[in-house]
């Protein structure tokens, strides 16, 4: 087992390397989410139907740069988040299970459920900001505008003036139900994904190896989506807003819901899918990769160590 640190870098590498293949369908989802905020479904404007439909849109009209917006907020918030995510959670779990169980290697599902909440919460809390800027450059366009606009040449200004007008607390706005989000979803991401591994080991008898990590890995990410995308929405709607349009996380879900309907709350559940399955599944499977590195390079360096001391 990687240390803790080794673990955070081999979590942060394989979420990056996952994060530029799904950055796009982020985009569409933010829009989608976006698209009639507060309206009726009679008054709202469908500028974006779909998944293909809105990467269709965006590239025609903004090109690639359009569908990437964002990419280096999206990498500093994923080097955070799954570094956090992957880094803690295995120390974590161990610890509680040996202090209640005294044998690390048990598998208690509310231990593994709580320990993939409390990583995820602690690494959305320290990516806020950046999931901020994200948002805000994501939903961003000149030619079919949704939701609040705000104009950032790039990550760096958009943090530069959310800190000019708003301070600290404005970097840290929405973060409630960012780290709600992602609790929900860190709770069963890996607790899913290392149990459906054990289940196909045991019952297909699979073998370690790509294919089993695919397979765990879709599991995980399907189960992810549903659970996660209600908070999501709220999260997207409360990081996008300028001033005070929803006093809090609550208000936001009740006025959507009141407004728009129950369905609003899974507005652009399907390009959040088509994020979230080959995302989960790049970034547990080069997990898997990157943690290997990690251990010999762990392993070359301690070993090292060991033989210069006397």
């Amino acid at each position: 087992m990687s240390t803790t640190i080794g673990a955070f870098i081999a979590g942060g590498i394989a979420a990056c390397g996952a994060v530029t293949v799904t950055h796009s369908f982020e985009t569409v989802k933010i829009r989608l989410q976006l698209q009639g905020e507060l309206q009726s479904k009679q008054e709202t404007k469908r500028l974006y139907r779909g998944v293909l439909h809105g990467v269709g849109v965006i590239y025609s009209n903004e090109g690639l740069s359009g569908l990437l917006r964002g990419l280096s907020c999206a990498y500093i918030y994923q080097m955070t988040l799954n570094g956090c995510r992957l880094g803690f959670y295995e120390p974590l779990r161990t610890s509680i299970t040996s202090t209640l169980y005294n044998d690390p290697n048990k598998q208690s599902f509310g231990i593994n459920i709580f320990s993939g909440a409390a990583s995820g919460i602690l690494g959305a809390a320290a990516g806020s900001p950046f999931f901020l800027v994200k948002t805000r450059l994501q939903s961003y366009s000149p030619f079919l505008p949704v939701g609040t606009q705000h104009s950032y040449h790039n990550a760096w200004d958009g943090l530069r003036q959310i800190y000019k007008s708003e301070g600290v607390r404005g970097l840290y706005r929405g973060v409630g139900p960012a780290m709600v989000r992602t609790g929900f979803g860190s709770s069963v991401q890996l607790p899913t994904y290392f149990f459906a591994k054990r289940q196909l080991v045991k019952h297909l008898d699979m073998k370690e190896g790509p294919a089993l990590h695919l397979a765990s890995s879709t599991a995980s990410g399907f189960v992810v989506c549903c659970v996660m995308h209600p908070p999501d929405t709220v999260m997207s709607r409360m990081y996008n807003q300028t001033g005070n349009l929803y006093s809090g996380a609550f208000d936001c879900l009740f006025r959507t819901v009141r407004t728009e309907g129950v369905l609003a709350i899974y507005k652009g559940f399907f390009a959040h899918l088509a994020r979230i399955l080959p995302h989960t599944i790049l970034t547990l499977s080069l997990a898997e990769q990157t943690n290997k590195l990690m251990r010999r390079f762990e392993d070359r360096i301690l070993t090292g160590r060991k033989d210069k001391i006397p």
